[in-house]
């Protein structure tokens, strides 16, 4: 009896899966690092951070300055001239807080960085100081 059209397809695909599987495995033997030598397999980081097969010792050495090496955030620019605003907060240890004119942020303050007597609701100027919490006023004035 003669085989139907379905029959032959099926043993069509049968036979072109195991043509591509014999062909995947010859190039697995072809590409396979068994044979390869240590050295062969090494990969390098050169200093941009790219992967190269070119050892360190053989690559053209480029010279850092240790001056630009940033560790850590960006360092916040702060501005020397002083600054105004209105005490709105003045515990009685001591500490408090300014609001400054332009951009309603609120300053600490400790009553030892001013020479003068603060109260709440003084107008003064000061300076910006980078604290270990934040910004902290420092050379406190009160404007007349």
């Amino acid at each position: 009896m003669a085989d139907s059209f379905s029959k032959k397809e099926n043993f069509k695909k049968k036979q072109q899966k195991q043509k591509e599987k014999a062909a995947r495995r010859e190039e697995r033997k072809s590409d396979n690092n068994k044979g390869k030598a240590l050295d062969e397999m090494f990969m390098y980081v050169d200093e941009f951070g790219q992967l190269t097969s070119t050892p360190p010792d053989q690559r053209e050495k480029i010279e850092i300055d240790l001056d630009d090496i940033q560790l850590g955030a960006a360092p916040i620019e702060v501005d020397d001239t002083e600054i105004t605003g209105i005490i709105t907060f003045l515990s009685d240890k001591g500490y408090g807080f300014i609001t400054e004119n332009g951009s309603k942020e609120n300053i600490f303050f400790h009553i030892n960085n001013s020479e003068e007597e603060l109260k709440k609701g003084h107008k003064v100027t000061y300076e910006k100081e980078k604290s270990p919490k934040g910004f902290s006023a420092v050379n406190i004035k009160i404007v007349k």
